[in-house]
């Protein structure tokens, strides 16, 4: 119960630290869990993707902040590249939220923040991409195991 407990802890972290600007790799955790039969599928799906979509909203509200930021020197992204960004997200909208999971899907979740999309509306959108991408993952690794 234990083991289970502090792999589940493990996955948690792993998927939130994923989620966030941070070099993590939930997927790796998970899949070694599943193979392993560490704890119950439905657990693990629902612990990662809790994670993970918790760890977006922390970028979301990173976003939120980074225009009072902006001016600061040691701000890590220029004028330019925030222009750009936020022009890409005002050209796609707010449904870029859905590939959240993808490579790229930490910086969708800033420019979401600076974007103000409304919270209800990220969160939604996030949890069904961040869920989705977990459920694909057990599917592919249960055909393979």
């Amino acid at each position: 119960m234990w083991d289970e407990a502090a792999g589940l802890g493990g996955l948690f972290l792993a998927a939130f630290g994923a989620a966030t600007l941070l070099p993590f790799q939930s997927e790796v955790v998970f899949a070694a869990m599943q193979a392993a039969g560490a704890a119950p599928l439905g657990w693990m799906l629902a612990v990662a993707s809790i994670g993970n979509t918790l760890g977006s909203v922390v970028n979301y509200w990173m976003g939120r902040g980074a225009e009072r930021l902006k001016h600061r020197r040691w701000f890590p992204a220029s004028a330019g590249q925030m222009a750009r960004a936020q022009d890409w997200y005002g050209r796609w909208g707010l449904w870029t939220l859905l590939l959240s999971w993808a490579p790229l899907g930490d910086a969708i979740t800033v420019v979401a923040g600076v974007m103000r999309t409304p919270f209800w509306t990220f969160l939604a959108l996030v949890a069904v991409a961040k869920t989705g991408r977990y459920l694909v993952l057990a599917g592919v690794l249960d055909r393979l195991l």
